[in-house]
């Protein structure tokens, strides 16, 4: 628990008009590199991606928020392409890249999405604002704990507490995972929803090639029907079990939990066999 008894609790907006979504989302993956771009049913996944939280009907305005890197290029390119605005700012200080990003539209409210979830579900998405709206909160989500499947994480916050956060968090984490900060204090008025069935055991998101198998089941199951809802892929395990047997094996959060050094060697171990060429060459 951060010592933050000097800091005063933060301003909370009365009227919050602009409601910005911020994509998280960078070619260099560790585990599955230029993953947002891989391509299902004619459509890159950060396509997808934009396409559905377009359909919220909360959000005022929707960027894309990547590294300065040559290699998010492309990346950026194709999100203006499509008509969206692209922030592109530091590759590990993501703290500082979402602040950025937002203080140039100055928004009362951040809704943060990672571009590892391209079947993220507008309805749920507008569920969590109303609920940071009704419950004046500087920091609403649905993760922490998680009762939803992994992909269809959320959060919300005001973009005061995002600014207090970018002034006082100081540590890497911190400034790495943008929201621990404001997570793990009590100057902040922070809530969870959480759903009345626990779906946390579900994975959807995007991070390994196992992931990206699954997700192509289930868009080209629905293909061209892009606008499916999140309980309609419930409802399509019970017809495709297989579907939802293919990452299975894979824990929620295991991205975060591992250091890229055990990434690269899992990585390594699907396309060297025992990874050891990968440790011959250092």
């Amino acid at each position: 628990m951060a010592d933050l008894d000097e800091i005063q609790n933060p301003k909370r907006f009365i009227h919050r008009d602009m409601i910005l979504a911020i994509v998280q989302a960078r070619m260099e993956s560790t585990r599955l590199p230029g993953k947002v771009l891989k391509k299902v049913a004619g459509m890159s996944l950060i396509e997808i991606l934009f396409y559905r939280l377009s359909k919220s009907k909360k959000i005022n305005k929707i960027i894309l928020a990547t590294s300065k890197s040559s290699e998010n290029n492309e990346l950026a390119n194709l999100v203006e392409k499509l008509g969206y605005g692209v922030y592109r700012g530091s590759e590990n200080n993501v703290l500082d890249r979402y602040y950025q990003a937002a203080k140039h539209y100055m928004p009362d409210i951040v809704v943060r999405i990672t571009g590892d979830c391209p079947i993220t579900e507008p309805k749920i998405i507008d569920s969590i604002i109303g609920e940071f709206e009704s419950n004046n909160t500087d920091y609403t989500s649905n993760v922490f704990p998680a009762s939803y499947p992994d992909g269809l994480d959320v959060e919300v916050f005001s973009f005061a507490a995002l600014e207090m956060t970018w002034e006082k968090a100081t540590s890497n984490y911190d400034r790495e995972h943008v929201t621990s900060f404001i997570r793990n204090n009590n100057n902040f008025k922070v809530k969870n929803i959480k759903n009345n069935i626990d779906y946390s055991g579900e994975r959807w998101t995007v991070d390994e090639p196992e992931d990206f198998e699954f997700i192509s089941k289930i868009i080209q199951h629905f293909s061209p029907n892009l606008d499916f809802g999140w309980k309609d892929v419930i409802n399509l395990k019970y017809l495709h079990p297989e579907y939802f047997n293919i990452n299975k094996n894979i824990s929620r959060n295991e991205g975060s939990i591992k250091g890229t050094g055990q990434k690269l060697w899992k990585r390594a171990k699907k396309v060297i066999p025992g990874g050891n060429m990968l440790l011959s060459k250092q």
